[in-house]
């Protein structure tokens, strides 16, 4: 492959450096985790080794190009309009996709970029501004007091729920929904989620990046052929409604799909409609039944509530109706906060 330089805008944390090597000694000796990274990154490899979150199944090691890794760092840096010199935050961790492309868009484009400890209220101590940074909902939403720091960002790492929807609805910060994966290099497609992004009823769909052709398998899953970042079609689990040809939205997971009385219950859509019912965090699974095969319970995260179930008929439709209701003190997680459903089911002792 060919040499990768060190584009000559770039600075980290402030810092400008000549070459790749003063890059690396200082990295060395004040950001151990970055200089590993930058150490493969610079390497005579064609490939960076990944990990996947494990949010759906176990987290498992990956190789992706560094030229398609390049590739979703020009084209991101094209669909935001974010030239060189753009000064940018990284609050995520590096160990994942999400973290490490913050870091190479910023080697590729020329960025200004700060890394801080990703934290789920990584900008409480913040007090300059920045044109982009990417978090994940928490992030967000422990944030909003101190967002005004930030021009443009963009949310991955899980749904982002109505009621912070509503909380972002006329800041002056644009902010997107990204819909990405490990194997896509992070995001292919992104949706605006406020006013500021260019968010209207008629415009709140993903739209895909440049040289991104999306479609539908039997399942009515999103196939995806992304020339310039994988040499593979990827079949994801993910269902989706395709609106153009390069437009879709996401409506949920096909292996989150509970088959009840043999109806086809979609969690995600009943979560959407009970998010502004449940201030908790919450989820809807299937469990077996002698009757239906499968019906649909309510986990929801904390203290017992009462929780009135014949509340929901009036929003739900008769076989959404949870059946019943468990409380869990705390959620499994993935080390990026995603929401591990079937480990969560786990505990519950029935």
């Amino acid at each position: 492959m060919k040499i990768l330089r060190l584009h000559s805008c770039f600075k980290l944390n402030n810092k400008s450096f000549l070459n790749k090597d003063e890059l690396l000694d200082y990295t060395k000796l004040n950001l151990p985790e970055i200089y590993t990274f930058l150490k493969e990154w610079f390497d005579a490899s064609d490939f960076v080794t990944v990990k996947t979150s494990g949010s759906t199944g176990k987290p498992k090691q990956i190789q992706l190009k560094k030229e398609y890794m390049m590739n979703s760092a020009l084209a991101t840096g094209k669909f935001f309009n974010l030239p060189d010199k753009t000064t940018a935050l990284l609050c995520m961790p590096l160990k994942f996709i999400a973290g490490k492309m913050m870091l190479v868009r910023a080697l590729v484009l020329g960025w200004h970029l700060d890394v801080i400890e990703a934290t789920t209220n990584p900008l409480k101590n913040v007090d300059r501004k920045y044109d982009f940074s990417a978090m994940v909902p928490l992030q967000l939403y422990n944030s909003l007091d101190n967002i005004h720091w930030i021009k443009k960002i963009i949310i991955g790492g899980g749904a982002v729920s109505d009621d912070l929807i509503s909380k972002i609805k006329t800041i002056p910060t644009e902010v997107y929904a990204s819909y990405g994966m490990t194997e896509t290099i992070t995001h292919i497609a992104v949706k605006p989620l406020n006013v500021a992004a260019g968010f209207t009823d008629k415009n709140n769909f993903f739209k895909t990046l440049p040289d991104v052709e999306i479609s539908k398998d039997h399942r009515d899953c999103l196939v995806i052929d992304a020339i310039r970042v994988s040499n593979n079609q990827i079949i994801t689990n993910d269902l989706v409604d395709i609106i153009s040809s390069n437009e879709f939205e996401w409506i949920g997971r096909f292996d989150n799909i509970i088959n009840s009385g043999g109806i086809k219950l979609i969690p995600e859509k009943i979560e959407q409609k009970l998010s502004n019912f449940i201030s908790q965090r919450f989820f809807i699974t299937g469990l077996p039944d002698d009757v239906l095969g499968e019906k649909a319970v309510l986990l929801i995260e904390g203290s017992n509530l009462k929780i009135d179930l014949d509340r929901f008929k009036s929003i739900l439709a008769k076989y959404e109706v949870p059946k019943e209701v468990y409380f869990i003190d705390n959620f499994v997680e993935t080390v990026t906060k995603k929401i591990q459903r079937q480990k969560t089911l786990d505990l519950i002792k029935l």
